[in-house]
C-alpha cells in the first residue's frame, strides 16, 4: 500500500469531489451561462476544498446525469479545459473520473497528469442506465497505449443504482477482481452519491483482500469519517462536503474543515 503515501502523503486520505456542473451535450447544460460558469463554480469549490482540508480533489461531471457508459467527446474535452484553466490553482495531488466511461477517464488522467481515476472496470450489471457491461482486458491494454501506467486504478466494485448479475457475494468478487485485474484500491459504494457506505461491507471486502486498498466511497460525513476509516484504507466525499449536506449545492468550507479535522484525528487514533 506504499503508493498511498506516495501520492497522498497521507495514510487514510480524504479524497474531495469537485463536482463539475451539467456540461455540453447534457440534458441540463445551461448553454446562457456556458463553460465560464462551470469553470467559475468549479474554481470556488476547489478553493474551498483545499482550504478546509482535504488530502486530493477528484474531478467528476457529476451533473452529467442520466450517465452514458460511453460518453461524447465533449464530455472529456470540456473537462480537460476546465482542469487546465483550474491547474495554477491546484496544490493537492487530483484525479479524474469521467461518469461512467474508464476510456475516457483514463485519456483525460493522462492528458491532464492526473494521479489516479475511480471507474466501473470490471463485472456486469443492471442499472438504471441500462445492461452495464465492462471490458478490463481492453481497458488494461488502453492504459498502456496511451503510457497511462502511472495512473492509479480505484476500482468501484460496488457501483451505485446498479447491482452486480451475477449471484456473488461481495468477498468473491473482491478476491477474484484483484486476482485477475490488479486493480491499485477498490472502492465500496452505497446505493447512490450520498448515501452511507456499510461499514460491515467494507470490513468484508477488507478481510477477503488485506493488501489492496479499499476506499469508503459514498456517503461519508463528519459524524462518520472516524468509524469509516477505523476500517477503510480512505474514503472520497462529496455529498457531506456541500452546503446543507445536499449534492447539488456548493461546497461549503466549514464542513470541509469540520470532517477533515475528524478524519486527522482519526488517523492519530489508528497510528497510536
Amino acid at each position: 500500500m506504499n503508493w498511498i503515501n506516495d501520492v497522498f502523503g497521507v495514510a487514510k486520505p480524504v479524497i474531495a469531489m469537485c463536482h463539475f456542473r451539467a456540461l455540453p451535450g447534457d440534458p441540463n447544460y445551461d448553454a446562457d451561462g456556458g463553460v465560464e460558469a462551470v469553470l467559475e463554480a468549479a474554481r470556488r469549490d476547489l478553493v474551498a476544498l483545499q482550504n478546509g482540508g482535504v488530502d486530493a480533489v477528484m474531478f467528476s461531471n457529476e451533473a452529467s446525469l442520466p450517465y452514458l457508459l460511453k460518453t461524447e467527446p465533449i464530455t472529456a474535452i470540456t473537462m480537460a479545459r476546465i482542469i487546465g484553466e483550474l491547474s495554477s490553482q491546484i496544490t493537492l495531488p487530483f484525479g479524474v473520473n469521467v461518469l461512467w466511461d474508464p476510456t475516457a477517464s483514463i485519456d483525460l488522467a493522462v492528458g491532464t497528469g492526473a494521479r489516479f481515476v475511480r471507474e466501473i472496470f470490471s463485472g456486469v450489471y443492471a442499472s438504471d442506465y441500462g445492461l452495464w457491461n465492462t471490458d478490463s482486458g481492453r481497458i488494461a491494454r488502453h492504459r498502456r497505449t496511451v503510457s497511462g501506467q502511472g495512473v492509479r486504478l480505484l476500482y468501484n466494485i460496488v457501483p451505485e443504482s446498479a447491482v452486480y448479475l451475477a449471484d456473488r457475494d461481495i468477498a468473491s468478487v473482491a478476491r477474484s477482481t484483484v486476482f485477475n485485474t490488479r486493480p491499485d484500491a477498490l472502492c465500496v459504494s452505497g446505493l447512490t452519491a450520498g448515501a452511507t457506505t456499510d461499514p460491515e461491507t467494507i470490513g468484508t471486502v477488507k478481510e477477503a483482500v488485506p493488501d489492496t486498498p479499499v476506499f469508503a466511497n459514498t456517503g461519508v460525513t463528519a459524524a462518520t469519517v472516524a468509524r469509516q476509516l477505523a476500517i477503510a484504507d480512505g474514503a472520497v466525499v462529496g455529498t457531506a462536503f456541500k452546503r446543507d449536506g445536499y449534492i447539488w449545492n456548493e461546497v461549503d468550507e466549514a464542513r470541509v474543515a469540520e470532517l477533515t479535522a475528524n478524519a486527522r484525528a482519526a488517523r492519530l487514533a489508528t497510528v497510536s
